[in-house]
This record gives structure tokens, C-alpha cells and sequence, in this order.
């Protein structure tokens, strides 16, 4: 029965991971109605640092860059939105149609420094554009097979085999699918957006001319050709008839083409526009080939990371139970029988943990801070679980660009009353006199090393000339988050924990502690912290993979319901190993378990960050900014999981404890 529960909660899971709620209405066309192209910034693996569109002398609309942003969160996370020059209307097909002529830079040489397009093309620098909401899917063909893309863009150039040197791809096939809408004949919703990059290099002749030659002649610039060319591939022969013209292909760039253009000097850049009906896709599923990258990850894989971690936590139950219930109950047995005259008289001594009843709710040491970790543990937890539980549900669609990281600042903002309620009760508790410090430091703790951290990067991303640039009003944005909505929140949170009675102990504490006898050196700190995070991480590191590749290989992630599950699970068995954990230590008269919980539980986030290391030989960079951007963002990003899963141990183990002394009799 509880299997067949099981594999019901499984697949109801995994079916609201698929389930799609854009939050955005879909938008119809007429035949010959205006269709937006719109460019984002350039984006490599080799590099980390995205490239705003523009920065490269690309072609730029006739009425000037616009900016298209929507919300904060696509300019945190780098996204920079503009408007472009290429022309499309609903179901026309357009052949060879020209941009503009731009200079691509100095001529590539040994001895020349090279230009700005050259090294992007050599760091692999691709484009994202964007038509209908939808983003480029990549197009690419050889002579023996062609295949699509649907992540990371298409790129701007390519490096030759024999030379070595950058070329530039300055054709596009742009292809569109759409259906008709069935409740209103005439108008169409586009499904399908790929782009087939070529690299043709054209001949020509400017028709006007330009900043070099003279003066614009502002109509003639404003024309359809830009140019005459001389040794044009049939696609862009404006003798043939359109009728009798074919889009561009393969064969006609490869086999009959004048060669590849190199990146530098003046280059035509030209497009082709198909059309193409698709009634087999819905407009509300067209984003699930992205998010599934073509079936490129299969769901088997995720149910596998699903299964491993279910054994761990099976497994770590089960040895829980075998030596917590046996033991416990051997315990409660022997502390609760009534000592024979025989026993009297020999003056058995006990031993086990309830020797140290008098000593196991002692404050700990630097209670302050424990209050502060534990508060910020909690907000941090509230904000990751609200997220996943809004990610499953569909709200956080990657229609909407910038929503995820939006929903998680927001949640983490509003989440500032529960961090200050729980560090008030626990300081309270550990009887604790300078709330007004500790409310401070909740307010200002993690949050000063978040934006210290991102500061520091977003620097670096200036230096760099990089779209992840924050611009300064963004920035006085999220300092308004922070001192206007967050810390009212934490010192409102904390005057009703204040107001509060402390947490009630089932036994008194002492005034004078016990000494505490030698301890193996198994139950270290160190070797315990080092065992408790291994079956947490193992329960979680599959999932992991996918996520890291998300953040850093340009990937899409939207399988939140298996994400959901591996959370809950990674919460579990950090619950379990610091509790089994604490009943040794106790068992061997340590009452000093209030850190060492919080220590083992967040143990699991050194692993997360050593795993990083080796991640990282996948991204292929030797930029030495590109180091301090992943490993400065990886170390904050473990230090908020040590803050998430070490309070999970701690308020896990002070449950246990309760429980534990609250049911013997203590004299």
C-alpha cells in the first residue's frame, strides 16, 4: 500500500514539473502583421562573462537600440533584451534580405592584436534571440546529417579547421513555425523558433555611401538593398524571380558558394525568413522541447537520482531505527526500573545519557551567533522551499525571464519576520540580554555577505565590458529591498519572539557544568562532520549535476517536482545522520551538542562546494576572473546551504533531546 501511495505522490510529481503556467496570454497574428526580433546578450561556456549584443559591431536598427527589459531579475541575471534591424511579417517568406554593412575590424595576422569579434568568436560566443517569447533554437548541418539545438543560442562565428582563423556567420536562415488558432480563422501563434547560422562571403558593391566613403544618403540607407552583389549564391540572385528563388541552403553556401567570410574588414549580413504550419504543437506546450532540451536528459535519469536517494534514505531509516529504537528502549528500561536491595548495596553507577540531564540544555558557546546562523538558516529554508513549491505548481515559467531569480529575492525579503522571530526565541532561550545586537546582526548578517560577494563580481563584470553588469539604479533597488522591506521585517519578527516565553527544557540545568570525560577520536569534531554530510550529499549529487549545469552551460532546469523531492529527501537524511550523531555523543556524556549539530547537518555543503572543483573542469575557461566569478558565487551559495541544513540539525536534535529527557524521571 504505502509503495502504491509511493509511486502516486512520484508521478503527480513529476507530472506538475511538466505542468505550464507562463503567466503570459498568447499572442495571435495576421497574415503580413509586424513580427519583433529581439536580441540578448551573447553567451559562451568557454567564458562566463556574457557580452551585451551590441558591443560587437553588429547591425543596429534604424530608429536606435532599444532596451526591453521587463523586471529585476532579468538584470541580475545578465539578460540585457533589445530590439533589432531584421524585418519579419507574418507568413511572408523573404529571401536574402539584407541588414546592413558593417566593419568587422582589422584584418586576423601573427604579430596583430585581435579585434574584439575575432576573440569572441574564438571564445565561442553565441547569440540569443528572441521571436514571440520564444528563444532561438540552433540549427546546425554537415554533409552527412543536420540536428537542432534547443539551449545556448547559435554561434556568432566559427573557427577554421586549417587556418585557424575567425569567420563570421553573416547569413541566418530564420525559421518559423505556427499554427492557426482554431476559434478565430486568419490569425496564427507561432510554436517554433529556429535559426540556421551560414558564413557567406559576399562580393558586393555598397549601394550608398557610408562613414568611410562620404556622406549617407539617409533615403538611399533607408532602402531594402544595401548593396550589389557580385558572385551572389542563388538565394540572393535578385534576377530570379522570388516565385522561382529557394531559401537558402547547405548546399548553395558549401558546394556553389564563394567560401566562408572572414571576421574582419566590411561584411553584408543577409537573412532568409521560412514559414512553415505545425498543428502538432500547442502554443501552450511549445516551450517543453526547451525545457526537456530535446529529450537530450531523459526523465529515466532523474527517476535514477530519485531511486539512489530513496535507498539512502532507506537505508539510513533502517539503521536508525535499529540502533535508536532498540537502544532507546533498553535505556528507558533501565532508567526507570526500580534498583534491587542487591544493587543498592554494590553502588552500581549509572551511566548513558542521562548523566548528563543536569548539563544537555546548557547554552552553548557564542549563543549569539548560533541564533543569528539559525535564524538565517530558517529564512533561507522558508525561501527555498516556497520557490521549488511555486516552481512545481508552474508560476515560475522560463517565459518569463528573470521570474525565478524575482520570486527568490522577493521570498527571501519577505521570509525577514520568520528569521527574526526564530533568532529572538532561541537568544531568548540561551538567555541571551543584547537582542537589539542580535536583531542587527540577523538583519545584516548573510545578507552583507550576499551583496559584499556580489558587489565584488558585479565590479569584475565592469571591468569586463559584461552584460552581467548591474546598472547603479538596479543596484540602489535591491539596498531599498534590503533596509526598507527586510530589516522592519527581521526587528518585527523579533519583537514577537522577545514577547515570547524562552523554549522550555524537560529538565533543569545546573549551575555548576559536569566534566566532560575524554572522547574517542571518532566522535571529533571533525570526523563527525566529515562522515554526516557524505549520505546527505549522496542522496542529492545527481540532481546536482543538472542544476549546476543550469546556472553555468546556459541549460534550462524545470524538472521541479523531482528537484522538490530531492530537497525533502536531502532535508531528511540531514535530519537523521546529526541526530544519530547526537544520541552518540550524549550517550558518551558530551553535552556540547548544541554547535556540533549545527556543524554536522551544514557538513553537507563543504561537499557541495569540493564538488564544485570538479565541475568545473567541464566549463573549459583559463580566465582568471572566470575563477573568482564561479568559485566566489559557488562558496556563497554553499555557505547558504551550510546555513539551511546545519539548522535543520540543530532544531532536529534539540526535538530529539525534548523527547528523550522529557520521558524519564529524573531525581
Amino acid at each position: 500500500k504505502f509503495s502504491a501511495i509511493l509511486t502516486a505522490g512520484l508521478a503527480g510529481l513529476q507530472s506538475a514539473s511538466g505542468f505550464y503556467l507562463p503567466g503570459v496570454n498568447p499572442r495571435s497574428f495576421k497574415d503580413g502583421d509586424p513580427i519583433k526580433l529581439k536580441v540578448n546578450k551573447l553567451t559562451s561556456i568557454h567564458d562566463e562573462y556574457p557580452i551585451e549584443y551590441y558591443r560587437l559591431p553588429f547591425c543596429q536598427p534604424d530608429n536606435g537600440v532599444i532596451m526591453e527589459n521587463e523586471n529585476l531579475g532579468e538584470f541580475l541575471s545578465g539578460d540585457r533584451i533589445e530590439n533589432s534591424p531584421y524585418r519579419i511579417e507574418m507568413k511572408k517568406p523573404m529571401y536574402c534580405e539584407q541588414v546592413c554593412i558593417s566593419h568587422m575590424g582589422r584584418v586576423e595576422a601573427k604579430g596583430v592584436s585581435r579585434s574584439k569579434v575575432v576573440r569572441a568568436i574564438h571564445k565561442d560566443y553565441h547569440d540569443n534571440w528572441i521571436v514571440d517569447n520564444l528563444p532561438s533554437a540552433s540549427k546546425v548541418e554537415d554533409d552527412n546529417k543536420t540536428f537542432t539545438r534547443y539551449f545556448q543560442g547559435f554561434p556568432i562565428g566559427f573557427v577554421g579547421e586549417n587556418d585557424k582563423k575567425a569567420y563570421i556567420n553573416n547569413h541566418v536562415n530564420i525559421e518559423i513555425e505556427y499554427h492557426e488558432v482554431e476559434a478565430a480563422a486568419g490569425s496564427y501563434r507561432i510554436v517554433r523558433f529556429t535559426v540556421e547560422p551560414f558564413s557567406i562571403a559576399h562580393d558586393f558593391e555598397p549601394i550608398f555611401a557610408d562613414d568611410d566613403d562620404g556622406e549617407i544618403d539617409e533615403e538611399a540607407s533607408k532602402s531594402a538593398k544595401k548593396a550589389k552583389i557580385k558572385n551572389p549564391i542563388a538565394s540572393c540572385d535578385y534576377s530570379i524571380p522570388e516565385a522561382s528563388r529557394k531559401h537558402t541552403n547547405y548546399y548553395m553556401v558549401t558546394k556553389a558558394g564563394p567560401g566562408p567570410q572572414p571576421a574582419s574588414q566590411k561584411v553584408l549580413f543577409t537573412y532568409d525568413v521560412k514559414w512553415k504550419e505545425n498543428t502538432e504543437v500547442s502554443w501552450a506546450s511549445r516551450w517543453d522541447i526547451y525545457l526537456s532540451m530535446d529529450d537530450g536528459v531523459p526523465n529515466k535519469v532523474h527517476w535514477l537520482s530519485i531511486s539512489n536517494s530513496l535507498v539512502i534514505v532507506f537505508v539510513l531509516t533502517t539503521m536508525i531505527a535499529a540502533i535508536l529504537v532498540r537502544n532507546l528502549r533498553r535505556d528507558y528500561d533501565r532508567y526507570s526500573r526500580v534498583a534491587t536491595d542487591e544493587e543498592k548495596s554494590e553502588d552500581l553507577e549509572e551511566f548513558g545519557w542521562k548523566l548528563v540531564h543536569a548539563d544537555v540544555f546548557r547554552p552553548p558557546s557564542y549563543p549569539m551567533m548560533l541564533s543569528v546562523c539559525c535564524g538565517s538558516g530558517v529564512q533561507l529554508l522558508s525561501m527555498s522551499i516556497l520557490t521549488i513549491v511555486f516552481a512545481t505548481m508552474g508560476f515560475l515559467s522560463p517565459a518569463r525571464r528573470g521570474s525565478l531569480i524575482m520570486a527568490l529575492l522577493v521570498l527571501y525579503v519577505l521570509m525577514g519576520g520568520v528569521a527574526g522571530y526564530v533568532t529572538a526565541r532561541l537568544y531568548k532561550t540561551f538567555k541571551g540580554k543584547s537582542w537589539q545586537k542580535a536583531t542587527i546582526m540577523t538583519a545584516s548578517g548573510f545578507p552583507t555577505i550576499a551583496f559584499g560577494t556580489f558587489f565584488v563580481m558585479n565590479l569584475l563584470a565592469v571591468s569586463k565590458q559584461s552584460s552581467d553588469a548591474v546598472p547603479f539604479t538596479r543596484m540602489v533597488a535591491l539596498l531599498l529591498l534590503w533596509f526598507g522591506v527586510s530589516t522592519p521585517l527581521v526587528f518585527f519578527g523579533a519583537y514577537f519572539g522577545f514577547k515570547l516565553d524562552a523554549f522550555e527544557f524537560p529538565v533543569n540545568t545546573s549551575n555548576i557544568p559536569r566534566q566532560i570525560p575524554d572522547q574517542p577520536w571518532f566522535m571529533g569534531p571533525y570526523f563527525t562532520a566529515a562522515v554526516g554530510g557524505v549520505m546527505p550529499f549522496g542522496a542529492c549529487f545527481l540532481e546536482l549535476f543538472f542544476i549546476m549545469s543550469s546556472l553555468w552551460m546556459d541549460q534550462y532546469y524545470y524538472v521541479f517536482g523531482f528537484l522538490f523531492l530531492t530537497f525533502c529527501i536531502l532535508l531528511l537524511t540531514c535530519a537523521e545522520i546529526t541526530v544519530l550523531f547526537n544520541y552518540f555523543q550524549i550517550c558518551g556524556e558530551d553535552y556540547r551538542w548544541w554547535w556540533r549539530s549545527f556543524t554536522t547537518g551544514g557538513s553537507t555543503a563543504i561537499y557541495v562546494y569540493g564538488y564544485s572543483f570538479h565541475y568545473f573542469k567541464q566549463l573549459e575557461v583559463n580566465s582568471p576572473a572566470t575563477y573568482v566569478l564561479y568559485f566566489g558565487y559557488m562558496a556563497l551559495v554553499s555557505f547558504a546551504l551550510y546555513l539551511i541544513t546545519g539548522t535543520v540539525g540543530l532544531l532536529s536534535c534539540l526535538w530529539f533531546n525534548k523527547k528523550i529527557f522529557g520521558s524519564i524521571k529524573v531525581d
